[in-house]
């Protein structure tokens, strides 16, 4: 098996993953060319984020070192963003196998009435194999506890989008039946139903608000992502004192590093879509009658004025934050993580009904916990991602010398923090803890379904 596991390893992600998606394609009745032309997308995908990747890494960290030494600050926690995340994830021995294991247990949990989400957001699946990687590597490489910490955030996250379908569809337009099981999003609705609360007890704070939609008419091309990269970019040339050449040059590395992670992921996007479409009408055709949500990417839903408006007020105040923290124990400047600010509000919105005062500072707090959530677990990051580029010289996964690896991207989020420590802090103890909290969710579910069908 570690032979096997080592090969598949040795071929990267842009080779395995065509091949596997291929093999997907054809198991759920899709034509071999079209299952190809899938899988190829994929493949494609993950070669342009080494592309990107690199650039990233190439241009700023010795920026970054500069200003951490100008300034007198402790930022050796480069942030990689999510494709050194994916790449670490489908690279590893966790990864070869994470989408066929977790569809067969979302087969097996919607078959005994225990969800009713078939999550169909196949790209997303790298979520669990990112924490399953890290708990892979920090278990001594112990296939043990990879699969266990990523099965465990598959099955809490397959819940959490049950108990907040029927809110999310309220909300949002046009999203009849569809849930949300991405677990960087659903691990902010602890956040945004305790928050929300205790701010619904301040009396009058529910009336304030602010216009989104007249906001984010006001940003105009300053709300860009390509515009807010090239600033970003060029105020970090010019903390490094650099001269205007280089800071025109790392503003427009910058923007071009915040426009073409977004067009990167719609070739996943496009590559993946055939097959969600195929898995969505066979689950209709096996489930007639019954009541199935169809688990999305959250990506539908990411262009709602409010998550637009705070997530641009929030960008500059994370990298304000970050720097003022790194004297409080924060090692991370978040860069390419910037650009999926926007996934932090899919499933706050529905708590907040759009209030933008709420929402940001639901925001400005589950952020500001994530930066110690990726400075503690750069260490776990910075040896996978170290494994994974001597074993395949993915581009994705080099960090620069003298940094250590970090990423907003799920790193950040309650659901891969605590798995994380569980495993890293309680080891034997904390899979006891987990499996408890897991088997938990799902019993509970199962009994409010059954008896929801019963009514």
């Amino acid at each position: 098996m570690e032979q096997v596991f080592t090969y598949i390893i040795q071929l990267g992600a842009s080779v395995m993953m065509p091949i596997l998606f291929t093999v997907i394609g054809l198991c759920i009745g899709m034509k071999f060319g079209k299952a190809l032309k899938s899988g190829l997308y994929v493949g494609v995908g993950f070669v342009g984020l080494g592309i990107v990747t690199a650039l990233l890494t190439t241009n700023f960290n010795t920026p970054l070192d500069a200003i951490s030494k100008i300034f007198d600050l402790n930022l050796a926690v480069f942030d990689m963003g999510w494709p050194a995340a994916a790449a670490v994830a489908y690279n590893t021995a966790v990864g070869a196998l994470i989408i066929p294991i977790c569809l067969g247990i979302n087969f097996l949990l919607l078959v005994t009435k225990c969800t009713r989400t078939v999550n169909i957001d196949l790209w997303n699946y790298w979520h669990f194999a990112f924490i399953g990687a890290v708990a892979y590597f920090v278990m001594d490489q112990s296939l043990l506890w990879g699969y266990f910490a990523a099965i465990s955030c598959y099955i809490v996250t397959l819940v959490m989008a049950d108990l907040t379908a029927e809110r999310f569809q309220k909300y949002y337009d046009n999203v009849d039946g569809i849930s949300i099981p991405q677990p960087f999003c659903q691990s902010f609705t602890p956040f945004a139903i305790a928050i929300n609360w205790l701010l619904d007890r301040i009396p009058g704070f529910s009336k304030l608000d602010i216009d989104a939609e007249g906001l984010k008419k006001k940003f105009g091309v300053l709300g860009e992502p390509l515009v807010l990269g090239v600033i970003v970019g060029a105020l970090i040339g010019w903390a490094a004192q650099l001269d205007i050449k280089k800071i025109l040059f790392l503003g427009v590395t910058m923007g071009a590093v915040m426009e073409l992670i977004p067009r990167i992921t719609s070739l996943f996007i496009e590559g993946l879509k055939p097959i969600s479409e195929k898995t969505q009408e066979v689950v209709k055709n096996k489930f007639k009658g019954k009541k199935v949500y169809i688990g999305m990417s959250p990506a539908l839903v990411i262009g709602h004025p409010t998550t637009l408006v705070v997530s641009l007020l929030l960008i500059p105040v994370t990298l304000v934050l970050a720097i003022a923290l790194s004297r409080g124990g924060n090692q991370f400047l978040p860069l390419a993580s910037l650009a999926g600010m926007f996934y932090v509000f899919v499933m706050v919105l529905p708590y907040t009904k759009g209030n933008v005062v709420k929402t940001f500072i639901i925001g400005l707090v589950a952020v500001t916990i994530g930066l110690y959530f990726v400075t503690d677990m750069a260490p776990a990051f910075t040896l996978a991602a170290n494994t994974v580029y001597e074993a395949t010289q993915d581009k994705a996964a080099q960090i620069p010398e003298g940094f250590q690896a970090g990423a907003l991207d799920f790193a950040s989020s309650l659901f891969g923090y605590v798995i994380y420590a569980c495993v890293k802090y309680l080891k034997w103890i904390g899979m006891g803890v987990l499996t408890i909290i897991t088997v938990g969710m799902v019993v509970w579910n199962r009994m409010r379904i059954v008896k929801e069908e019963q009514q």
